[in-house]
C-alpha cells in the first residue's frame, strides 16, 4: 500500500465514509483496510504517514537476517524492490518474500526447511505461500524420494505456466458472464453489460495466449 492510499484512507474517514466504501475506492478488501486503520491508531487515531513509517519499520524487521541475505547489497535492494512491487499488485508479503527468494537462489530450488530458515518465519506461513505459488505456476513442487521431502522449483518455464494459468482462469470468468448474459437475455441491460465484459475478456486473454504461446521459445 502506497503513501498515498494512505492519504487516501485518512481522507475517507475524515469524511465519515465507512471501511467498504474506502476500500471501494482503493480497490482493495475490507478486510485489508480494516486491519490497516486497526494497527495504525484506529479511526480516531489513523494518520498517513506515521502508518506507512510504522509499515516501513515493519517491513525491515520482517526481512531476512543478513546471514541469510538473498546476495550482495544490489542484490538484496532489488529483491525489496520486487518484493514490494509484487505486494502492491495484491500478492501477500509472505507469498512475495518466498517468491523472490526463489528467484534469487542459485539453481532455483529450495526445500520448506531451507525457505522457513532464510526467512525466519514458521513452517505453516511458508506452507501457504508456496501452495499459492503452486496453484498459480509460478513455482513448481517436485518431490525427492531419497529424504522425503518436497522441494519447490522456479525455472524458466514458471513465466509461461503463469500466464497460461492466469488467462484459464480468466477465460472462465468471461465464459461464465456470457452464459449469465445469455440467461438474463441479450437484449436487456445487464444482460448486455456481462455480454460486452464477457466478450472483451474473452479476446484480450486469447491474444494473450496467443502471445505467450509465439514468445516461449525465448524461455528455452
Amino acid at each position: 500500500m502506497t503513501q498515498q492510499d494512505r492519504t487516501r484512507i485518512a481522507a475517507g474517514l475524515a469524511n465519515g465514509l465507512s471501511y467498504a466504501e474506502i476500500a471501494r475506492r482503493l480497490d482493495r478488501s475490507t478486510s485489508t483496510i480494516s486491519r490497516e486503520i486497526g494497527r495504525n491508531g484506529g479511526p480516531s487515531g489513523y494518520l498517513p504517514q506515521q502508518a506507512h513509517r510504522a509499515t516501513v519499520q515493519r517491513a525491515r524487521r520482517d526481512a531476512p537476517a543478513p546471514a541469510h541475505a538473498a546476495g550482495p547489497p544490489g542484490v538484496t535492494v532489488a529483491a525489496e524492490e520486487i518484493i514490494e512491487l509484487a505486494v502492491r499488485s495484491g500478492l501477500p508479503r509472505m507469498t512475495a518474500r518466498v517468491h523472490v527468494d526463489l528467484l534469487l537462489s542459485e539453481d532455483g530450488r529450495r526445500t520448506a526447511a531451507e525457505l522457513t530458515s532464510r526467512l525466519k518465519v514458521s513452517p505453516a506461513s511458508v506452507s501457504v505461500a508456496v501452495n499459492y505459488l503452486v496453484q498459480n505456476g509460478y513455482v513448481r513442487r517436485e518431490r525427492d524420494p531419497q529424504r522425503r521431502r518436497d522441494i519447490y522449483v522456479v525455472d524458466d518455464d514458471a513465466w509461461y505456466q503463469s500466464i497460461a494459468i492466469s488467462s484459464r482462469q480468466t477465460l472462465e470468468s468471461a465464459q461464465a458472464a456470457m452464459t449469465a448474459a445469455e440467461t438474463l437475455g441479450p437484449t436487456t441491460p445487464v444482460g448486455r453489460r456481462l455480454a460486452r465484459g464477457g466478450t472483451f475478456l474473452e479476446r484480450v486473454v486469447q491474444d494473450m495466449q496467443e502471445s505467450a504461446d509465439r514468445w516461449r521459445g525465448l524461455l528455452t
